[in-house]
C-alpha cells in the first residue's frame, strides 16, 4: 500500500514529530511505500493565489497532486490550534485539494474525485477529549474535517485519532500512546 503522510508542525522536538516517526517506521517495517510531506520543513506556501481560484496551478501544486494521486492512504498528522487545523495545513488543502482534482460538480451534483482512497487523521490537542465532546466541539471537528473536507473529496476516513491533554501528559503516557499507535497503523 502507498501511504502519503502530510505532516504539519514547526518543531522537530514535538510529540507530533514522534507520531510521524512512529507511523513512518511502522509502515516501512511492514514493507509498505511511504512519502512524507513535511509542510513546514519544505516551506510550503499556504496562501491561495488569485489565478488558482480560476483553475491555474503551479508546478508545486501539480507535484503535490501527483503525491496525492499516488497514495492509497493519506495520513494527516497535526496539532489542533484554535479548535481547527493549522493554517499551513488549511492552505495545503485549499491549494492541493482543488476543484477538478479533488472534487467537481456536474449539473449541480458534487462528485468526490478521491474516491477509493482512505484517510487517517491523527491530531494532538491540549484540552481533554471530554471537554471537546461536552461542548459539542468534538462533533464540530469531525463534521468540518472528516466530513466537510475529506469525505467531501471522496476519501474514506478510517480513523480519527486524538491525543489529548498534551501539556498534562507524562513521558510514560506518551510512550504508551506511541506503542498503541504502532499497533493501530
Amino acid at each position: 500500500m502507498n501511504h502519503l503522510i502530510i505532516y504539519t508542525h514547526p518543531r522537530k522536538s514535538s510529540f507530533n514529530h514522534a507520531i510521524l516517526d512512529a507511523v513512518t517506521n511502522n509502515y516501512l517495517q511492514e514493507g509498505e511505500a511511504v512519502i512524507v510531506r513535511d509542510l513546514y520543513g519544505m516551506g510550503f506556501q499556504p496562501a491561495l493565489g488569485a489565478s488558482e481560484m480560476l483553475g491555474g496551478v503551479g508546478e508545486d501544486i501539480v507535484r503535490e497532486q501527483a503525491y496525492v494521486s499516488w497514495a492509497d492512504h493519506i495520513v494527516f498528522i497535526y496539532p489542533l490550534w484554535w479548535t481547527g487545523i493549522p493554517a499551513m495545513l488549511k492552505g495545503y488543502i485549499d491549494r492541493v485539494f482543488s476543484y477538478g482534482f479533488a472534487y467537481k460538480y456536474d449539473k449541480g451534483i458534487k462528485t468526490g474525485l478521491l474516491a477509493g482512497m482512505k484517510a487517517t487523521i491523527i491530531h494532538t490537542q491540549d484540552k481533554s477529549q471530554e471537554e471537546y465532546e461536552a461542548s459539542g466541539m468534538g462533533n464540530a471537528l469531525r463534521l468540518t474535517i472528516d466530513e466537510g473536507i475529506l469525505t467531501y473529496c471522496g476519501l474514506e476516513v478510517t480513523h480519527h485519532l486524538v491525543f489529548d491533554s498534551m501539556h498534562a501528559s507524562t513521558a510514560a503516557e506518551r510512550k504508551s500512546w506511541l506503542a498503541q499507535l504502532s499497533k493501530m497503523m
